[in-house]
């Protein structure tokens, strides 16, 4: 009791920061071999058979390694810091939750902006699902458990395979997005800067959130938020409590390899597409869910256990520190190089993973010398300042 009364916030952990580096650095790589979100590529049948080989390794290797699992770790990563920010307060009487629901439309106009550049930014999901935190922080640890669970396994999904072996006439409902995204792969490939903005901001927002829905992403977002606060409240990411890494990559390694190679099976074997659709999205997310926690503890173990790999991942730390201003502006920098408004580059998936090294390596450098000097990122900066003006009714006495 005594440690908590003189105790008034958190210490940062480090290793948080270092899985912030890592999983914004794979998601740069995976834009980049995407060329954000823009699927034209060159011809590629007159290049050289090892070039050929290396495009399809590039691309089956970083999808396999960080597609799914690096947008969760941030996901995760995201509930951690609501977390550390909401219990600073809780330990010095105040009660957190409406100037956080503030902080949430501070990082929905935040999002806007990224929007305007790339369409599949995540800032505008997490914002509107990041009330999911709100109303789930005073629940008990069972009770965070079990909502986590129930929507990481997907519900949805699992109504709509329940319903679908109960009547064969049922339809799973869809989204018809396709004009949206014709809308904005025709503005990527011939409009004008402006242009690109307006329908990256309405087609480009429509069809990302719509594509979010449809597999899965809305649902496994926020349990995964409520799993990054339950890993917060449970000071899981100390070194101490490592030893529980073990058994979690122990779980997911046994269960990731089933899982994946069921989730690959499935079309073999179920051609109905009102029942392959939810099962492939509920197989998929769950494997992701698997891999993601292999590269956590992982990482974890490393961080904690090897000093020389320790020395290496603490670099990313300033990276890490930054994430936000590095996810905007990587979204920036790629519409630049790949839309029509910008150096409308035609580069094969060798050359692009060559790009997203060569955005990595720029920001980090700056990153570097910024943390330097500063205590924060210029975005994380200004959000910060922002979410602490001075109003009244949003900080409040705990009751």
């Amino acid at each position: 009791m005594g440690t908590e009364t003189t105790k008034l916030r958190h210490e940062r952990i480090d290793v948080a920061d270092v899985l912030r580096g890592f999983a914004v650095l794979a998601i740069i790589l995976l834009h980049s071999i995407e060329h954000f979100n823009f699927y034209s590529f060159p011809d590629t049948s007159g290049q050289s058979v090892w070039l050929n080989f290396s495009d399809r390794a590039i691309w089956d290797s970083l999808f396999f390694l960080f597609g799914g699992k690096a947008y969760a770790i941030f996901a995760m990563l995201f509930g951690f810091s609501f977390f550390i920010q909401h219990d600073n307060q809780r330990m010095k009487g105040y009660d957190f939750r409406l100037r956080f629901c503030w902080r949430l439309l501070l990082l929905f106009a935040i999002g806007q902006i990224n929007a305007a550049f790339f369409t599949a930014e995540i800032l505008v999901m997490y914002a509107i699902v990041g009330f999911v935190l709100v109303a789930t922080c005073r629940l008990s640890d069972k009770w965070i458990i079990g909502l986590s669970i129930a929507c990481i396994l997907q519900p949805t999904c699992l109504y709509q395979t329940i319903r679908t072996l109960m009547s064969a006439e049922y339809t799973i409902p869809g989204l018809d997005t396709g004009s949206f995204w014709k809308a904005t792969f025709a503005a990527q490939s011939s409009a004008g800067f402006w242009e690109t903005v307006k329908v990256n901001l309405w087609e480009g927002q429509l069809a990302s959130l719509a594509w979010a829905w449809d597999h899965g992403r809305i649902f496994q977002t926020a349990g995964l938020f409520m799993a990054g606060m339950l890993i917060g409240r449970k000071g899981w990411f100390r070194q101490e409590y490592l030893s529980g890494w073990g058994y979690i990559l122990a779980i997911a390694l046994i269960s990731f390899f089933p899982l994946h190679g069921l989730n690959s099976m499935l079309p073999d074997y179920i051609s109905d597409s009102n029942l392959l659709t939810p099962l492939r999205i509920i197989f998929s997310s769950l494997a992701n869910l698997c891999f993601m926690l292999i590269l956590v503890s992982g990482i974890l173990f490393a961080y904690y256990r090897t000093t020389k790999i320790s020395y290496i991942l603490s670099g990313l730390i300033p990276y890490g520190r930054m994430s936000m201003t590095n996810y905007v502006t990587q979204g920036i920098i790629g519409s630049a190089l790949f839309y029509n408004w910008g150096f409308h580059l035609q580069v094969g998936i060798t050359g692009s993973v060559l790009i997203g090294i060569a955005i990595f390596t720029i920001q980090y450098l700056l990153c570097r010398i910024w943390i330097n000097h500063h205590s924060h990122g210029p975005l994380e900066y200004l959000w910060k300042r922002a979410t602490w003006i001075e109003s009244p009714g949003f900080l409040t006495r705990q009751k």
